[in-house]
């Protein structure tokens, strides 16, 4: 039980304020960093998305997709850049992992050859790595990932630290943020978490898993606008454009539904989405912005009534630029949505809409914190964070505290803290653990390794 206590001590040492020498823009090519005392890697492997830089950073060098994939035009499979243009437009995709966990480790390894050699310019052999794993996750994935570290890429040192413990560590170090235990929500590709942790070490116990994330919903709303619109199964970059872009979080989901039947001007819903035409322009793009952000007028207990006197207030700005409009013939590449907009999201707090025999996202959290001690219920409560990307959705945690606050015992208070950035929040926590003068006798030596096998090593890790 000393182990704990360091890291714990560790934790409260840390500060945010990193590399004073960091500049704020990056350089075209980073240099090859060879000093193995301040050369620690930490990757945040997530299902959608590949975070990487060096510890005691402030951001990530790199954020790319964790994929690979093939354009309509070619027959070669591609890594995808984050400087280089790609021509993702009914591109064929594959991808190492699925539900969050690592399936195909010969294809993450070419993902990571890429990533070590092309963008970090690191030398994994004179390099420790902290890398980023899912709760619960098989002792045969484990080995496999022990495998790619020491065997395949001879990194000198590993880690392994779990996405909430990383969050929480990220908001203790915030000046508003001082509780030691915390729940967090989170709400990524694959699939969400809610995971009680208590001084920066989850509650495994109490964890709880929904399983859906950013992924399901991309599909989800590719069926929508397939069955409705325009045949969209192939375009998943773009459809992800549209659910990031267009996406939010209903507070009234019956009023909503009602606005959404009304037709013209009258639908402060209704938005249009102009799809890459691959001459003129190459992204798709909402053709009225203002008028996609209406529904912001929109309170949580405004009547129909109300909501049509906002709406009519709020036309006669958007009808001052239908001319402007009206010049640019887009109607040959182009959908609309209405109801499609909040109806997807919706999917977060209600799952067996789309067939999942899988609580919601409030139920979940309540689950998880009565799995923990009394003493700790009201705390948890009282400290959720939210991270992933799927948390980016306009007004989610107000839907959240909404939905939680029936199923609280009315003496508790709930406060939601959403991350300032749900992306990179993790691998700024990795960042902040990576820089600690306790890392070092955290990690697990290849030497370790070969000695005492995957297993054995990764006794450390829990």
């Amino acid at each position: 039980m000393h182990k704990p206590q360091r890291v714990t001590h560790a934790h409260t040492r840390l500060n945010l304020n990193l590399a004073p020498n960091q500049s704020q823009t990056p350089t075209t090519q980073p240099p090859l960093h060879l000093d193995m005392h301040q050369n620690v890697v930490v990757l945040d492997n997530g299902g959608g998305l590949i975070k990487a830089g060096l510890g005691g950073e402030r951001d990530p060098s790199a954020i790319i997709p964790n994929c690979v994939y093939r354009p309509l035009s070619s027959k070669k499979w591609v890594h995808p850049s984050p400087t280089e243009p790609m021509d993702l437009t009914s591109a064929a995709v594959r991808r190492p992992i699925d539900r969050g966990y690592l399936i195909n480790p010969d294809l993450q390894r070419e993902i990571w050859a890429n990533l070590f050699s092309s963008l970090l310019r690191v030398n994994p052999a004179q390099s420790s790595l902290l890398l980023t794993e899912p709760l619960f996750t098989l002792p045969s994935i484990q080995r496999a990932t022990d495998e790619l570290v020491f065997e395949d890429f001879n990194f000198s040192s590993f880690y392994v630290a779990h996405s909430p413990s990383l969050a929480h560590l990220y908001e203790a170090s915030q000046r508003t943020f001082k509780a030691q235990c915390s729940l967090v929500v989170d709400c990524g590709f694959s699939f969400t978490h809610a995971v009680p942790v208590f001084q920066n070490f989850p509650i495994n116990y109490a964890a709880k898993r929904i399983d859906l994330g950013g992924k399901a919903l991309t599909n989800y709303l590719k069926e929508l606008v397939s069955y409705r619109s325009v045949n969209v199964m192939d375009e998943t970059f773009l459809i992800d454009d549209v659910k990031e872009k267009l996406c939010f979080v209903s507070l009234d989901v019956a009023r909503d539904l009602q606005i959404a039947k009304k037709q013209g001007n009258d639908n402060a819903f209704r938005c249009t989405y102009v799809l890459p035409d691959g001459v003129t322009h190459t992204k798709g793009f909402v053709k009225n912005p203002e008028e996609a952000q209406r529904y912001l007028a929109l309170g949580d207990g405004d009547t129909l009534e109300e909501v049509q006197q906002k709406m009519d207030v709020d036309q006669m700005e958007v009808t001052n630029k239908l001319e402007d409009r009206k010049k640019i013939d887009l109607t040959k590449n182009e959908f609309d949505l209405t109801n499609e907009r909040f109806l997807v999201p919706e999917m977060i707090f209600h799952p067996a809409d789309l067939g999942m025999n899988q609580a919601g996202l409030a139920e979940c959290i309540v689950r998880a914190v009565s799995s923990c001690h009394p003493h700790l219920q009201p705390v948890l409560y009282e400290n959720i964070i939210l991270t992933g990307g799927s948390t980016l959705f306009p007004r989610l945690s107000d839907r959240l505290e909404k939905e939680l606050r029936p199923l609280v015992p009315d003496d508790y208070q709930v406060n939601i803290t959403p991350q300032q950035d749900p992306i990179l929040g993790v691998w700024r926590g990795g960042s902040l653990l990576a820089s600690s003068p306790d890392f070092e006798a955290m990690r697990v030596t290849k030497a370790e390794y070969e000695e005492l096998g995957s297993a054995r090593c990764r006794r450390r890790f829990c």
